[in-house]
């Protein structure tokens, strides 16, 4: 297959992620997170659409297990800006609605109300991404990432629609989006918009992603360094908080989203208990309707 790709957490022990594919339309991302993971296999660079990609994608389907479903995308945003004027997301949608695929978005765009006619056909879910409700933060974190008004807006929409709504609190970044009651009142604003999934997990740290925190935020330098360098761990190429301090931050999601009465999950913390762990999948695509 040539886009279409079994997805693969490049055996990262702590993934719990089930079986699916993974698809990107585009190359690299205009969001420009300064945490993100992705920027040290591809750089930091615009999203960009991949060569003849419908075209190769319709043979990748036709060899494809339409029981996994595909999840777009987990390194480029499927909706940057330039898929306003590009539409190769909503060609995508409709290209694996045709093949009977289902399909879970992961994004951080509002952009993604465009297609809700699409999602709120079954076997559709999004995923949407807020880190934080403040504003200000968010615009140092996500520079060209929608505000966390609109994404929280796009799961209220997405939700009067239809489309079942997975909210990713990822990352959550010590000092500064790790405040238990900020934490809460996020929680609270995504279950009262209409999601009913929370998945959550603190920064992981790659040299690339790293250096950019630390010039963002060089207030953070000296504890994060001590924190993550000093006092952490290293796992499957990432540094890690200290496991006590990971499940502390957490605990507000994820206690949270019980008493609201919705699953949750974290992604790759390796916390399986059910305070930490009570869904189906940790992704949210047991949500997606056949």
């Amino acid at each position: 297959m040539y886009y279409l790709r079994l997805f693969d957490p490049w055996k990262n022990k702590l993934c719990t992620c089930p079986p699916k594919y993974s698809l990107s339309p585009y190359t690299g991302c205009s969001h420009f997170c300064l945490y993100c993971y992705a920027t040290s296999y591809i750089g930091l660079r615009k999203s960009t659409p991949k060569k003849d990609f419908l075209h190769r994608l319709a043979r990748d389907l036709a060899k494809a297990d339409r029981h996994l479903p595909v999840s777009m995308s987990n390194s480029s945003d499927p909706y940057p800006p330039e898929e306003r004027s590009v539409g190769l997301t909503r060609a995508t949608l409709r290209l694996l609605r045709e093949k009977g695929f289902r399909v879970m978005i992961v994004t951080k765009s509002d952009i993604v109300l465009r297609d809700v006619g699409i999602l709120a056909e079954r076997g559709f879910a999004v995923s949407l991404t807020i880190t934080t409700l403040d504003s200000n933060l968010a615009r140092r974190l996500e520079p060209a990432a929608p505000p966390p008004d609109k994404r929280l807006r796009a799961v209220e929409v997405l939700s009067e629609n239809g489309v079942p709504v997975v909210v990713r609190i990822d990352p959550v970044i010590p000092g500064l989006t790790d405040k238990d009651e900020d934490l809460i009142e996020l929680v609270d604003s995504v279950v009262d918009a209409g999601a009913k999934h929370v998945v959550t997990s603190t920064y992981k740290a790659k040299p690339d992603n790293f250096a950019r925190m630390l010039r963002a935020f060089p207030e953070k330098a000296e504890t994060w360094r001590e924190l993550y360098l000093k006092r952490g761990e290293r796992i499957g190429g990432y540094w890690y908080l200290p496991r006590n301090l990971r499940e502390r931050m957490l605990q507000p999601v994820t206690d949270q989203a019980r008493k609201r009465g919705i699953t949750y999950a974290t992604c790759r913390e390796g916390l399986t208990s059910k305070r930490f762990f009570n869904a189906p999948t940790c992704d949210g695509t047991h949500l997606l309707r056949t």
